[in-house]
């Protein structure tokens, strides 16, 4: 059910009035920032924020795990508690979170409190008390506490400094935790008048974006600004964190896990596991092997989560194998790998997850080890989450009339006869949806208008996972896939680091160059686009009319666009258009790039050890094409090469690691420049062909096979500076 916030009206004569004095962002908050909170300067996005928050906005702050989004409600807040008084209120979900962040207001010296049920009546009384002494700067607290009679009356006897919503995606039912007892917030914030709110999230869509600002009321303020509401979705490129993602069956992935961990360099590091017991085990078989090595999920006991993420945190463990109970408001620098040994449920948590790592700002990696047989399990947890709508329907009618009156849930259990699992999960989405109310455990019936939102709702986590899988089939630059996802305007061009950009950096893939019967299916493929011209066609179609009647199989036609892509020479654009049902449906359209139709092409391989590149394009079995079995049965069979992978890995080890490096950091820099794929200026095999020859002329770089003609001509002399360590490869 939508609720619609009222007007954030001024409050009644007990509330104290706000000072008179408009805020002075500047330079008061670079003053702050040093001597409270002992920076020198801000965070990327954090200054424009906290000046909007400061000057009284109404503010929605999308950045990612690891961004500073804290410091842009506490920076802010403080600097609104000095110039006209208040106390900073922060509504958060999470009591570890609350704790954590308490402690660390309290150690810089802040007065700082939570209330939450994980605490003693008397202290949260005490807290309550400080709250209305006025001797708090921040004051945290439960969106379920809102729900206690008196608790939102109490607030409402202070003006506020500025309101924090944490977790804000909570609110909307299009977000991945949606938390029903969010949807009080807009209905208490019209109590609180003359504080702005500042929402606060790491995985909002734009969707989500617009649900959160419309469900509290952003921008309906009555405080003088005379603004609308500010927006500030920055951050989601990590500039730092190479994404890597392997097609591989679940039966691979622990002894990939273990290979991605491997060595000094890759710890500390992360690994999230699907299950439990997969943690359990997982942890179990590196300890034995002698890496330090713990499992951490909800199945714990407390004392035991708690000495494990201690020994993390401090160093003790350099691995946590652990489900996603782990990582809210764990603050550790330098996790240099994550590895998920599953597709997660949605790019949002996906992307939360993987920003732990590297949060000094130093070279890390995020590992995603994954299949389409991971959607089956992501099938059974939303079939068991989203009864069907008959089901639904029928809890409905078993509630009282509007006007009858309400009857307890265990006899509204009996009276629907559902079973005890599904019973919980249907009501739920009826009061979600307005199909029914309730009060305690006193229920009736709402509206019938419950449905179409419901459905909704549905389709949305199942866009979800479609989503992840169109993820793990990305075949350009994972750092942009996730910008357009999540509606950041970064337009710095493709990252250079992820495996789609930079396939001989990656740790755990492999690639090796086409075959000719592989360039055969290219050209297919190639002139099918040519056809098309500039508008393109689906890949779908593109598949049907290329390689399908070739009895070539889909996964490997999949396998040759991400080559083409990888190398500049095709361009893949999300698209979509509206069914008979008026639903909008995304498809991808692939259509020739310009200007590169000569470079060469690297087609990624299993990491599997007995996958030796050998083999070709594969027939398709009379069944179709395999998609979705998660066995490497269903990719190409690669063939080995002239030179031969083992031959290739040799080159890599014996090539100059220094000219490697300062190659690679030359056609990043090119690359970002261009705002193409690092790989489209020029490959991989060629950049081992340069390093390998350590050419002292323009004739000998011309010599090395597969570079361009015209990248010697206009760019020859700088190279060559670069690999003769004069030029700036950095």
């Amino acid at each position: 059910m939508s609720v619609s916030p009222a007007p954030r009206a001024v409050a009644a004569a007990a509330v104290d009035p706000p000072a008179p004095r408009a805020p002075r962002p500047e330079p008061g908050l670079d003053r702050l920032l040093r001597e409270r909170f002992g920076h020198n300067d801000f965070r990327p996005h954090q200054r424009s924020v906290c000046e909007a928050v400061a000057g009284g906005i109404d503010t929605l702050v999308v950045m990612p795990t690891g961004a500073g989004k804290s410091l842009c409600y506490q920076l802010p807040g403080l600097f609104r508690r000095r110039e006209q008084g208040g106390c900073v209120l922060v509504v958060s979900p999470l009591i570890a979170l609350m704790d954590d962040q308490v402690t660390k207001l309290q150690q810089w010296g802040f007065a700082a409190e939570r209330i939450h049920s994980g605490r003693d009546r008397e202290a949260s009384r005490e807290a309550c008390r400080r709250y209305l002494r006025g001797d708090l700067d921040f004051l945290f607290f439960a969106p379920e506490r809102l729900a206690v009679p008196g608790f939102p009356e109490l607030l409402a006897k202070k003006t506020p400094a500025l309101v924090a919503i944490d977790e804000a995606h909570c609110i909307s039912h299009w977000g991945h935790d949606f938390r029903p007892e969010y949807r009080m917030l807009g209905e208490r914030l019209p109590q609180l008048p003359g504080a702005p709110v500042v929402a606060m999230t790491a995985t909002a869509t734009p969707a989500v974006q617009d649900d959160i600002v419309e469900l509290l009321g952003l921008g309906t303020g009555a405080r003088g600004t005379g603004s609308a509401v500010r927006r500030f979705i920055h951050g989601f490129r990590r500039e730092n964190i190479a994404l890597e993602v392997v097609d591989c069956a679940p039966t691979q992935r622990r002894a990939l896990a273990a290979a991605a961990v491997a060595g000094d360099a890759h710890r500390p590091a992360i690994l999230y596991a699907p299950t439990r017991k997969d943690a359990d085990e997982i942890a179990a078989e590196f300890a034995a092997e002698g890496l330090s090595c713990a499992a951490y999920h909800a199945g714990m006991p407390p004392p035991k989560r708690e000495s494990v993420q201690t020994a993390f945190l401090q160093g003790a463990v350099e691995v946590v194998v652990a489900t996603v109970a782990f990582g809210m408001g764990v603050d550790k620098a330098d996790v240099r790998t994550v590895v998920h040994l599953a597709l997660p449920s949605s790019l949002e948590a996906y992307s939360q997850e993987v920003g732990r790592a590297g949060r000094d700002g130093k070279p890390s990696r995020a590992l995603l080890l994954g299949s389409m047989v991971d959607t089956k399990m992501h099938g059974f947890f939303l079939d068991r989450d989203y009864p069907e709508t008959k089901v639904l329907a029928k809890l409905w009618r078993a509630l009282p009339a509007v006007d009858d009156d309400a009857v307890d849930e265990d006899v509204l259990r009996k009276a629907s006869s559902l079973d005890e699992d599904t019973f919980p999960k249907a009501l739920e989405k009826l009061w979600i949806h307005g199909g029914a109310v309730g009060v305690g455990a006193q229920w009736r019936r709402g509206h019938d208008k419950w449905e179409k939102p419901y459905l909704a709702q549905k389709r949305h986590k199942e866009q979800q996972i479609t989503g992840m899988t169109r993820f793990l089939d990305e075949k350009s630059c994972r750092q942009l896939a996730l910008l357009r996802h999540f509606g950041d305007d970064d337009d710095r061009g493709p990252c250079g680091i992820c495996d789609a950009c930079d396939p001989g950096g990656c740790r755990l893939r492999k690639s090796r160059a086409v075959t000719d019967d592989e360039s055969k299916m290219v050209s297919a493929i190639e002139a099918r686009l040519t056809s098309a011209g500039a508008r393109g066609v689906g890949t779908g179609k593109l598949y049907a009319e290329s390689l399908e009647p070739q009895g070539i199989d889909r996964r490997s036609f999949e396998h040759l666009l991400g080559a083409l892509v990888r190398a500049g020479r095709v361009r893949v654009e999300e698209r979509t258009f509206e069914n008979d049902r008026g639903e909008r449906v995304r498809y991808q359209s692939a259509s020739l790039s310009q200007g590169v139709a000569d470079a060469a092409l690297s087609l990624f391989v299993s990491a599997r050890a007995d996958d030796d590149g050998a083999g070709g394009g594969r027939a398709r079995s009379r069944g179709g094409a395999r998609r979705g079995t998660g066995d490497d049965t269903r990719r190409p069979r690669p063939t080995r090469t002239r030179a031969g992978k083992g031959d290739v890995d040799a080159q890599w080890a014996a090539a100059p690691r220094a000219v490697l490096d300062r190659l690679r950091a030359w056609r990043l820099r090119e690359a970002q420049a261009k705002k193409i794929p690092a790989f489209a200026v020029f490959s991989d095999r060629v950049l081992l062909g340069i390093a390998s020859a350590a050419p002292t002329s323009t004739e000998a770089l011309a010599a090395v096979p597969g570079i361009p003609r015209k990248l010697v001509e206009q760019r020859g002399h700088e190279l060559l500076a670069v690999v003769g360590g004069g030029g700036d490869g950095a």
